[in-house]
């Protein structure tokens, strides 16, 4: 009756893990990138990227009409494809050449920037408030001294108010994201004129990368030194006003899981910024201070845009070279930086030593491991000892199961004469958690890692496994709720922990025996929606570990079992 009674509680304590975890996973630990591919029939397809919902009351046209219907300067560097609009001087039209939407061979690049009135707008304009003076705007049709931007080959960009003063705008970029804008006014009139030139960056809706505890997307800025995760974009809907910041350099804009677009001033210049939002528009922008030009004289102002692929190395070195304040921030690596870090190095290294991201996981295990190898040896030591005076622990019990203050003191006297520490067997397991919890981050923000594949099936390894059993591996016609979405690996996992349970010893209470009998097949459940490389990288850890327990009975036979007396 007490077996069946026991049996029960672990059952219950099983589902509310795995319904409490369900229910709080994607708020406190999402658990991966969207599936990239689907089995069908027995065959693996790619899936298409998802679709964001289109505000019926927004008139969303075609992009293709929209960008035929103003003069354009084309954009074509190694990594970015698009153009800039004459009218009004934006940049509109951006899409990043190296990055499928999908694992695909036929997908489309991702598209980071489209005109407005078109389904995801998303621009940067650059321009000028102030007094005294005619100033373009979002309608005035500019001049361009060139029909193509590429690297080394600026296109500058000029309207004439007629009264005197011509305004200029010059664009450059490298041959990676980054653009270099520089606004000139050169007054000729009679007068002095006072202009406040500014950038801004625009777009519809949230972003369609979830925002969580672990990882945040949307408004994203620097100021002072400090780079500030907490504004949301539910903020800006309950304050369309925003808050406005004065700073000197820094950096604003908004970031999804993989993408970037954000202003740049001069580093040692002081500006006002900040973020701003009405139905379902967001903007951060920034502007210098009011400068009076005047007669025969200009003023200019150099602003950056970095609108592309936050890749850790590159974010770092335009940090570097160009003193651009907590760019690598950008990436919301979190408190653990300094851990996350050198794990995201090492792993990358390894990753171009092998050429395959899942043997590069796999190396990273055997790393790991053999780091804690002897912490590891000591705490299966500990385990066995214990599994040694197990008998003696349950002759206690038995003696003194109605004096619980003198059990206890008879138990740490045993502990002390056999020299055995119930405590050490949990230190490598607090040692793995920081590391456990670093690949998590790297896997879910790093875009070195995503659409990366291993073997076989697994053909993008930031994605959970896609081969599920619980729908006969897409033989039947129906994709499983989250919670049943369980996969081959995830399969491999919960099996590899059983087997790695099977050699700790047994615990003392029965209650806790039937949780532990079960915790590897709930933990299966609970790791089937996260990131494949994830999961490998548990699975390699669990079968090292089994090797080196396995290992240290053979040098030890006798602390495989508990003593006869």
């Amino acid at each position: 009756m007490d077996n069946q009674r026991n049996l029960i509680l672990a059952l219950v304590l099983s589902f509310l893990v795995l319904l409490g975890w369900t229910l709080l996973s994607d708020r406190i630990l999402p658990t991966a990138t969207p599936p990239s591919t689907k089995i069908v029939d027995g065959k693996q397809v790619a899936l298409p990227k998802p679709e964001a919902p289109i505000d019926s009351a927004a008139q969303i046209r075609d992009r293709a009409i929209v960008l035929g219907e103003s003069p354009r300067v084309a954009i074509a560097t190694p990594k970015l494809k698009g153009s800039i609009s004459l009218k009004g001087a934006r940049i509109d039209d951006l899409v990043l050449v190296t990055y499928g939407e999908t694992i695909a061979k036929n997908s489309p690049p991702v598209r980071l920037l489209s005109p407005g009135g078109t389904a995801d707008a998303y621009f940067a304009g650059f321009g000028w408030t102030g007094q005294g003076a005619a100033l373009p705007g979002a309608d005035t049709v500019w001049a361009a001294d060139g029909a193509t931007l590429a690297p080394g080959k600026p296109v500058t960009l000029s309207w004439n108010n007629g009264q005197g003063q011509l305004f200029r705008i010059r664009f450059d970029v490298d041959a990676d994201y980054l653009f270099t804008v520089t606004q000139t006014v050169a007054n000729a009139g009679a007068g002095a004129v006072g202009v406040k030139p500014y950038g801004l960056v625009s777009r519809i809706g949230h972003s369609k990368d979830a925002d969580s505890w672990t990882m945040h997307t949307g408004p994203i800025a620097t100021f002072d030194g400090v780079t500030d995760y907490g504004i949301d974009f539910s903020d800006l809907d309950k304050n369309p006003a925003g808050e406005r910041r004065n700073s000197t350099g820094g950096w604003l804009g908004f970031g999804d899981k993989y993408w970037l677009t954000a202003l740049i001033p001069d580093q040692k210049a002081a500006v006002e910024a900040g973020f701003r939002g009405a139905d379902g528009r967001y903007q951060a922008d920034l502007s210098r201070a009011v400068e009076v030009v005047a007669p025969r004289t200009q003023a200019t102002a150099v602003t950056r845009l970095f609108a592309g692929a936050k890749e850790a190395h590159l974010l770092e070195r335009y940090q570097d070279d160009l003193g651009i304040a907590r760019l690598d921030r950008a990436i919301d690596w979190g408190w653990f930086v300094w851990f996350e870090k050198p794990i995201f190095y090492l792993l990358d290294w390894l990753f171009r030593m092998v050429g395959n991201f899942g043997v590069a996981i796999m190396c990273l295990t055997v790393v790991v491991r053999g780091l804690m190898f002897p912490i590891a040896q000591k705490q299966f030591k500990s385990m066995a000892s214990m599994r040694v005076v197990q008998p003696k622990m349950k002759a206690l019990q038995e003696k003194y199961k109605d004096d619980k203050p003198r059990l206890q003191q008879e138990m740490m006297q045993l502990y002390k004469d056999e020299k055995v520490n119930p405590l050490a067997g949990c230190l490598p397991i607090f040692l793995q958690i920081p590391v456990f919890y670093a690949l998590y981050k790297v896997l879910m923000l790093s875009i070195e890692m995503r659409h990366q594949p291993f073997i076989l099936w697994i053909k993008d390894l930031s994605a959970p496994d896609p081969l599920l059993v619980t729908n006969l591996f897409g033989l039947l016609p129906f994709t499983p709720p989250h919670m049943l979405a369980l996969g081959v690996l995830p399969i491999i996992l919960g099996i590899t922990m059983y087997f790695q349970f099977k050699l700790n010893p047994q615990a003392m209470d029965e209650t806790q025996r039937q949780i532990f009998s079960i915790m590897p097949w709930v933990l299966m459940f609970v790791m089937a929606g996260y990131a494949a490389g994830l999961v490998l990288y548990w699975c390699m850890s669990n079968t090292l570990t089994i090797l080196q327990q396995k290992w240290l009975y053979s040098r030890h036979p006798g602390l495989k079992e508990p003593a006869k007396k």
